[in-house]
Formats: structure tokens, C-alpha cells, sequence
């Protein structure tokens, strides 16, 4: 004869929510941050917003480093993450003049004025696609005037 238990039954366990940190986020496509771009360069075609959005990717990929340069990678479409991780590491980092005027170099007739304007197209898009926590990691690695181009104050104190 089987004996019945008269204990309720458990609860089912409801599954802990993961931190803001620690949920996965969907992940960018490359036509999301290339459009991104166009609109905030207010490019005419998305040629050109994608032609860019590599070039700029590739001289960043060059600049960070370590930990940053990976999760930079990660946080990026995979297109995105390739440009990035396929740079040798620069053996002095660039001001961030040099790093537009360094810019200006390749793409055809840029100046200084409109490879500032490509390079602030396509990092200030960047905080809404990699998170604020990252970008001030990246900051940290890269020479002061770098946050402008990500389209942030630079606050630097005063003596």
C-alpha cells in the first residue's frame, strides 16, 4: 500500500533576475550602428556612413588595449568587432588631433575640419551601443580630448 505525503507540494523556484550589468543585451547588428551613423553624420548614402564607420573603427582598434580592446570587441556587431580586433596596437598613442588628423589621411579629400566631424560620427554613437562604463574605460586608456570625440565634456580640474 502506498502512502501519500500531505506535505504542499515546493514551490516552483523562480529563476533569480540577473543585474542590469549581467542581462544579456541584443547585440547590435553592423546595419543598426551603420545607420546610426549616417544619421548622426548626416551622410548622404549609407556608402559612405559605412565607408567611415571602418575607418574610424580601424584606427580606434589600434589605440585600446588589453581588456577594453576585447570587451570593445564583444560589445561591437561582429563586423564591427573584426575592424577592431584586427589592428596591430599603436606603439605611442595619438593626441586626439593626431588621431583626426591621422584620419584626414584616409580618407580622400578630408581636412581636419570634416575628419572631425567623421570621427564625432561615428564614437558618439558608440555610448548607446557599448554602455557608459565601457567607454569610460576606453577614455582612460586614450590621451585627454579623446571625450569630445565621443561626444562628452571633457571636465579637467582647475589648479
Amino acid at each position: 500500500m502506498t502512502v501519500l505525503s500531505m506535505r504542499p507540494a515546493p514551490a516552483p523556484r523562480q529563476a533569480q533576475q540577473p543585474q542590469q550589468s549581467e542581462r544579456p543585451q541584443r547585440k547590435t547588428r553592423w546595419t543598426d550602428l551603420v545607420d546610426a551613423v549616417q544619421d548622426a553624420g548626416q551622410y548622404s548614402t549609407r556608402a559612405e556612413a559605412e565607408r567611415v564607420t571602418r575607418i574610424v573603427l580601424s584606427a580606434l582598434g589600434g589605440h585600446v588595449i588589453g581588456d577594453e580592446r576585447v570587451d570593445l570587441a564583444r560589445a561591437l556587431p561582429e563586423e564591427a568587432a573584426q575592424v577592431i580586433a584586427s589592428q596591430i596596437p599603436a606603439t605611442r598613442p595619438l593626441t586626439a588631433a593626431e588621431f583626426v588628423d591621422a584620419i584626414a589621411l584616409r580618407i580622400e579629400g578630408a581636412t581636419p575640419a570634416t575628419a572631425r566631424w567623421d570621427v564625432s560620427s561615428v564614437l558618439s554613437v558608440l555610448p548607446s551601443l557599448i554602455g557608459d562604463d565601457l567607454v569610460d574605460r576606453v577614455l582612460a586608456q586614450l590621451p585627454p580630448g579623446y571625450a569630445l570625440l565621443f561626444g562628452r565634456a571633457e571636465l579637467t580640474p582647475t589648479a
